[in-house]
Formats: C-alpha cells, structure tokens, sequence
C-alpha cells in the first residue's frame, strides 16, 4: 500500500482538494463573468489571484464558457503579444468552435499574416509575426485579433471571458497599448475581461488614475487572507484524508505564524505534515520544528531581498520585524534608532512598492510571509 501524499502545496497553482475556502469570492466572480463583467483583481504576491481564476476558468468551461488567457510576462513586444493572443484564440475559442481545417480561416484577414506551425507530433499550432513589420501593421493586427473572441463566440451563440495576467506588464510591451485595448473592450459588452498583476501599486495606476485608458472600466476586488476558522477547518481536514492528525493548539500556532496568508499557511503546514508521521498528532512543537525549516527553505530568497534593500531600508524591516507599528512617529523612530521622518518615508514608500510591508489601518507591518521571524532569528543567530 502506498504511503500518502503530503496534501499542501505551495509554490504553484493550488488544484482541486489543495484549493482553500475562497467560495463566496469564486461565486462572485463567475457571475461577474457570466454577466459580462470586467473585472480587476488586487492582493499581495501570494494570496492566490491565479488559483482563484484557474478554478473559476474549471467551473465556467463546465457550464460551455469559452476562456482565453494570455500572460503578458511572456510576452515583451508587440508582436509576440500577437503570437500568445492568436494562440489562445486558436486553441480556447476557435477550437470549441470551429472544425480544423475552418479554425485557420479566422486568421485570414489579420494586417500582417502570421507563418503557422503545427507540430507534427502533438498537433500543437504556434503562430509566429515578423517583428521587422511596421508598428502600424502590428498594432492594426493586434487590434483584430482582440476583437476575434467576441466576434467567435457571438456567432455561436456562446459566452467568452479573456483573462489578462500580469496586466501592468501592458505599459512595457508598448505604452500604446493600454489605449488601443480599451478602445476595442469598451465594444463589447457581453465580453468579460478579468485583469491579474502582481506588481498592486502598477495595477492600482493603470485602474484608478483617471489619466489612463483603463481608469475605472472594471469592478475591482481585492483578495485578503483567509478567514481563520475556514483555514482551521481546511487544515485538520487535509491532514485527516492523509492518515494524520493536528492537536488544536498547532492549527493555532500555525494561524498565528501565518495570519491566515493563503501561500505561508501552506507552506507551512507542508513542512509539518512532514514532521508528522502516520497515525500520529502534530503539536505545537512539531509546528515551531516546521518553521525553522521553512525559515531553512526561505533563506536564499529574503538573503536576496536584504541585499536588495537600501541601508535605511534594512533599518525600517529590522523595526517592523520586531515592533509592527508607525515607523515616522518620534516614539517609534528613537526607540528604534531610526533616521529623520522623511528619509524614513522615502525607505516605506519603496518598500511598500516592493509589497515587502502593508498598511494596516495607519500601521506598518511587513508583509512578505516570514520575513519578520528570518530577521528576527537571524539577528539573534548572528
């Protein structure tokens, strides 16, 4: 008989029984989709945008919800902006669609005609735009290619929702751009358009400055933690299905460690399911062992972030590590040792950019999971 899987995962999408509460959020979301919706989401680097719209994506494609999704990261100019576009309306709205030798068609009419490949093996079709082509004929062929999804599905009779990740990349790949894709999602109404981005105070510009294309044209949502009793629950359930137990007082000190962060409490609980073996209780010694590891694991990361940080800004995470509180207050700033306040509000609006710390009703705290108990045990380490 094989032994169990560890049943937390962090670090990647979070699939099917490692998917975490979040119900309410994923409802709303799919109706704003079904309605025809435009939708930004905001959080903090690892709360979960991309699992919240991957299982959305699962249960619209069940209920014949055609979804396109293009990753702007991977995609830094124009035309391979073109190329990741055309591939998703091929394979996510042509293909539900259209027969084979009728997909290709809907390509005819582009400005600049794309060379196609179809990998003899697995039948995958890429497409490829000459980037010597002038900006006109491109920005012209993207222009077409965005209107392909509602046209497609309207002639079907069929609903469509295009996801853009990593939308605040748009300004980069060409600071055009933005204007020309508003320009042709404001033509249709029954598409829903849901933007992702990591980088909050990018997205919250692109959203919110009214001197921009986008500014107001979707309903944002903001993801916070998970509630503490919903995660309570999910984590002695996901040990229980794995032949394990968790005592009372670990599920605290794991919520308590983690704040109810959907990336850390994973990621911690993964490292105590492993310190638990079959048939036995993890207890809040097992979880205080999990942390070092996880603080272990970590170590090359947030040595990467300390090197990073500007002078004042290592002053600024050392304080919060040990006192979250207002760090431009003369209190806060003397008992600390902390320089004059503005010098210190340069050092927590670029931390802040950086999504290192948050605010929190007037109050700083850092914000990236971890971080504050690897500089507290490292400044008492060494």
């Amino acid at each position: 008989m094989s032994s169990p899987v560890n049943p937390f995962r962090y670090g990647a999408l979070a699939f099917d029984e490692a998917f975490t509460d979040r119900d309410d959020e994923l409802a709303e979301l799919e109706a704003d989709v079904r309605n025809g919706q435009d939708v930004v989401i905001f959080a903090p680097r690892r709360y979960g945008k991309s699992s919240l719209v991957w299982r959305a994506a699962q249960r619209l494609r069940r209920r014949k919800v055609l979804v396109a999704q293009v990753d702007l990261m991977t995609a830094p100019t124009p035309a391979t902006f073109a190329e990741k576009l055309a591939r998703t309306i091929h394979d996510d709205v042509a293909s539900p669609l259209l027969r084979a030798r009728e997909r290709l068609r809907v390509f005819g009419d582009l400005r600049v005609r794309p060379t196609i490949r179809v990998d003899a093996a697995s039948g995958a079709v890429s497409f490829s735009f000459d980037v010597g082509e002038r900006r006109e004929d491109i920005d012209a062929t993207i222009e077409r290619l965005l209107e392909l999804p509602a046209e497609l599905a309207a002639e079907r009779d069929r609903q469509v929702v295009v996801v853009l990740d990593e939308f605040q990349e748009v300004v980069e790949i060409d600071r055009r751009l933005p204007r020309l894709m508003r320009a042709v999602f404001q033509r249709q109404p029954a598409v829903a358009h849901v933007y992702l981005g990591s980088k909050r105070h990018m997205m919250r510009r692109i959203f919110n400055d009214e001197n921009e294309p986008f500014w107001r044209s979707a309903k944002q949502v903001e993801l916070g933690v998970i509630a503490p009793a919903a995660f309570a629950a999910y984590i002695r359930r996901q040990f229980e299905r794995t032949d394990r137990y968790v005592a009372p007082a670990a599920v605290e000190a794991i919520l308590e460690a983690t704040g109810g962060h959907p990336y850390a409490t994973q990621e911690l609980c993964y490292f105590t399911w492993q310190e638990t073996a079959a048939d036995e209780r993890a207890e809040a010694a097992d979880v205080e062992a999990a942390l070092t590891k996880v603080l272990r694991s970590e170590h090359a990361h947030f040595s990467l972030l300390w090197e990073r940080a500007a002078g004042v800004q290592r002053l600024v995470l050392t304080a919060l590590a040990h006192e979250p509180g207002r760090p431009l207050t003369g209190d806060y700033r003397r008992r600390h040792n902390l320089p004059a306040p503005s010098t210190v509000q340069r050092a927590v609006e670029a931390l802040e950019r950086d999504e290192l710390i948050a605010r929190d009703r007037g109050a700083v705290r850092i914000a990236e999971p971890f971080l504050a108990a690897w500089l507290v045990r490292d400044m008492r380490e060494g």
